[in-house]
This record gives structure tokens, sequence and C-alpha cells, in this order.
């Protein structure tokens, strides 16, 4: 059992989780400490008010309100859990983006554009196919398809200077990033996709429910009523089952690895370097097209088309969901869950207490803080290791060496015995 125990420990991976859950329960620790101090320093609040708040953010996803007496109530709330489920699909899709160009080498700070990128096609295509003449499931297919293709088509922009004009990554990332964010605003500034039919809500982009394009509940509408959530969950699961697939199992994903531990040495081996960087920030830019597909597929949320003014924070907090999963894609679909949970944790803090949902934010900083220096937590934890390797070889010194003398005489005896 110990000898299990110690195989177990000894895994890298099993490291990766560790410092991932140091990193969250930090975080959440440092989230309780701020409201603690924030109740006792507002009269609206006090001790009691403190620990009302820190068991929202323990227990938020499952709190059901409050009782006739006033008390907090938890239990199994489907409200909550649906609409966890539908915040966490772009953010499974734009971490398992992250994580793919984190696996090859390359920090793909430009999802956000991807994700414009995507939105702009999928919104384009769902809502301007007509629906009198070709069936709604198969526009679904063709808008998430496009917008697929044009965050693997603005992901590769990136790719093709970092591959062939060495310039980094994440330069080129910024400036594809406020180019989507112009041009995606200039599209459909010039467009009649903009919502007209109510008048507060002009600056909108029509949901494409409005064109009886949406994604199926696929039954979750029934496990979880009341919520936002439909199949994309699944669709968003099943891509991060393909992805590990793809990234563990085969030719390809071994190939692009190989480039991201040492471009130089891969193209050595024969393996074509330059295509294969491309093809991951394609792979990666694709990913964060499909998170902006699903989410506007869904029916259920507007666009607001004025992107000029700031980047959607989707695409960059697929960094953090990337970093704390360790660039797992399986372990993405969890780390996304959890920062989808802190969301509606934020909520019921808003509804429930005189708290506002920014606290949340700061805990969403400190663990995104602390999931950067998830290298140097798996440090610590592989230190006391290391320090104890070489007392272990002291205390077996090896043999020395004979003299050459009796050596030599013991290879004569040897010599004369023969």
């Amino acid at each position: 059992m110990k000898q299990e125990l110690g195989k177990l420990w000894r895994k890298d991976s099993t490291k990766s989780v560790l410092a991932s859950l140091i990193s969250i329960i930090i975080g959440m620790v440092v989230g309780g400490i701020i409201i603690v101090i924030v109740g006792l320093g507002n009269s609206n609040l006090g001790i009691s008010g403190a620990m009302e708040g820190i068991r929202l953010v323990f227990g938020g996803l499952f709190s059901t309100g409050r009782n006739a007496a006033g008390a907090l109530t938890f239990g199994f709330n489907s409200t909550n859990m649906g609409d966890m489920l539908f915040r966490a699909t772009p953010l499974i899709l734009t971490g398992l983006s992250v994580a793919v160009a984190f696996k090859t080498g390359l920090f793909n700070i430009g999802a956000p554009g991807q994700y414009l990128m995507g939105t702009a096609a999928t919104l384009m295509l769902a809502l301007g196919i007509p629906s009198q003449s070709v069936p709604t499931w198969l526009i679904w297919i063709i808008a998430f398809a496009g917008g697929m293709l044009a965050g693997a088509l603005w992901g590769c922009i990136p790719g093709l200077v970092k591959a062939f004009l060495n310039i980094n990554e994440v330069l080129a990332c910024i400036m594809t990033n406020w180019i989507a964010a112009n041009l995606v605003t200039w599209m459909f500034d010039g467009s009649n996709f903009r919502n007209l039919v109510e008048n507060t809500k002009s600056g909108y982009i029509y949901k494409t429910s409005f064109n009886g394009v949406q994604t199926a509940k696929m039954g979750l509408d029934k496990i979880f009523p009341n919520s936002q959530v439909n199949g994309g969950i699944i669709i968003a699961i099943v891509i991060a089952i393909l992805i590990y697939i793809l990234m563990n199992k085969t030719t390809l994903g071994y190939e692009l690895k190989a480039c991201g531990a040492n471009r130089h040495a891969a193209r050595y081996a024969g393996i074509a370097d330059k295509r294969n960087i491309v093809l991951s920030m394609a792979i990666a830019g694709a990913l964060s097209g499909a998170a902006a597909s699903l989410y506007y597929l869904s029916g259920n949320t507007e666009f607001f088309w004025s992107t000029y003014q700031t980047l959607p924070a989707t695409g960059f907090n697929g960094i953090p969901v990337a970093l704390l999963a360790a660039s797992n894609p399986i372990a993405v679909i969890f780390t996304g869950c959890f920062m989808s949970m802190l969301d509606i944790v934020g909520l019921q803090l808003t509804n429930l207490t005189a708290y506002n949902e920014y606290i949340t934010d700061v805990i969403i900083a400190v663990i995104v803080y602390l999931s950067a220096f998830s290298l140097v937590i798996k440090m610590l934890l592989n230190g006391r290791k290391k320090r104890k390797a070489p007392v272990a070889q002291e205390a077996k010194p090896a043999p020395a060496a004979p003299p050459p003398n009796e050596s030599g005489a013991a290879e004569g005896k040897g010599g004369d015995g023969v």
C-alpha cells in the first residue's frame, strides 16, 4: 500500500492536481478573509452577514434563497446548476484553446480575437440563411462550422508569423485581438442584423432564436428546469475528450508536443515544425470559435456589436482555466465548471446579501495569480524529495577503488591462474 501511494505521489500529474487544489484553496481562503473584513467594517453586515457571505462563497451553487425567518437555505438548485453548466460551456472551449497552444509551446493570448471572429461568422450565418427554405438544424451545423472555421483562420495568423518570421506569438495575438474587435464592429455596424425591433436594444444583434436556430436542449431542461442550459455543454465535453485523444493517442499529437518541447530537435527528427506551429494555432483558434458559436447559438444571449470598447472576458478567462488544469483537456472540463461556479456564487452574494459580486472577482484574481505560480508550487512539493536524495547517497558511499599496485598484483595473479 505504501509503495502504491509512493508511486502515486511521484507522478507529475499528482503534483499538478495538488498545485491546482492548493491555488484554489488559498484563493477561497483569501476571499473568506476579505468577506470577514468587509463585513466587520460595514454596519449593515456585521459578523452574521460575514458568516452568510462565507457560506455562500463555499456553497452558493446550492443556495435556494431565504426561508420565512430570513435564514439562508441550501439544497439542490436546478437553476443555479443549469446556469453554471451553460456558462461553463464557452470557458471549457477557450480553456482547451489555450491548453492546446500551451502543449505545443505557444501562448495563445489571442483567444478573445478568435472568439470574436467566431461570433461574427456564427451570427451572420445563423441569421443570414433564411430558415423558411433551409432546415434550422442544417443552418445550426453551418453556423457552428463557420464559427470554428473563422476562429481557425484567425488563429493561423499568429501561427504563420511565428513559424516563418519568428515573431513572438504573444505580440501577434495582441495585434489580431484588436484588429478583430474593430473588424467585427465595422461588419455589424453596416449590417441589418441589429435588433431594431426593440428600440432600447438597437446596439444588439438579434438572438439566433429570432431565426429559429438554437441549440437543442437534449433533455437537460428536464433535469435543470428554469435554467439556460442546453446541449452545448455535452458538445463541449465531447470536444474535450476528442482533444485529449488527439494530443495523447495520435501521431499528430505527439508531433505537436514534440515541437513544443524543442522545435529544433523536432525538426532534426524529421517533424515539420513550421506546419505544426501553424496547425496548433489553427486548432486553438477553432476551439475559441466553437466557444463563441455554442454561446450565441444557444438562443439565450444577445451580442453587443460595439466590441471595440472591450475584448470579451471569456477569451481571457480561458487562460486560468488552462493553467489550473495543467493543460490537461479532461481537467479543463472541471476547472471550467469551477470558474463558472464562482460566477454563480457572485450573483448569489449580490441577490441574497449586502455584498456585491466583485468579491468573487477578487477570489478569481487570486486563483489566477496562484495558478500562474503552479510550477513554483510543484517545485516546492518536489523540494523535499530532491533534498533527501543526496543524503541517501551519502549514507551508502560507493566502494573505494583498490590501489594501482594491488590492482596490478591482482590482475597478475589472475593471469597466472589462467
